[in-house]
């Protein structure tokens, strides 16, 4: 498997239902745990990732803070619209610690991922980092 660098495959963050200008949704995908995405602390939440072409993915890891059951869809079209479920995983609590999950996507085909954090330990969860492996 090789770990895909989603700033070189075009990769953009092109939805998050929560904004805050101090931690805004591309540091999402620029690789720095250090820096992360804020949720306003209703639930759900949800970002939606865009590839420029559609990519293979076999496993997604996903850093994060009190996040604790999360789905994931795809499309394959250029609109991100009719999304079709691929998985969905129940993170366990870190008490303060940075989650990390990587989660089988089975080597499907994808130009847009939809992550939905449907609950959370606590009001609200952070995400640092989204890595993929094909």
């Amino acid at each position: 498997m090789t770990d895909l660098s989603l700033s070189s495959l075009g990769a953009k963050v092109v939805l998050a239902t929560s904004s805050d200008e101090n931690h805004p949704a591309e540091n999402i995908i620029d690789r720095n745990t250090k820096t992360y995405w804020m949720t306003t602390g209703m639930f759900p939440q949800e970002f939606i990732i865009r590839f420029s072409e559609p990519t293979q993915i076999a496993t997604v890891t996903l850093d994060s803070y009190n996040v604790k059951h999360m789905k994931i869809e795809k499309n394959t079209s250029q609109s991100a619209t009719q999304f079709e479920f691929v998985t969905e995983k129940e993170f366990e609590s870190t008490e303060g610690h940075l989650q990390s999950n990587a989660i089988s996507l089975n080597g499907c085909s994808a130009t847009h991922l939809r992550f939905i954090i449907t609950s959370g330990y606590d009001h609200f969860v952070s995400v640092h980092n989204v890595s993929m492996k094909n």
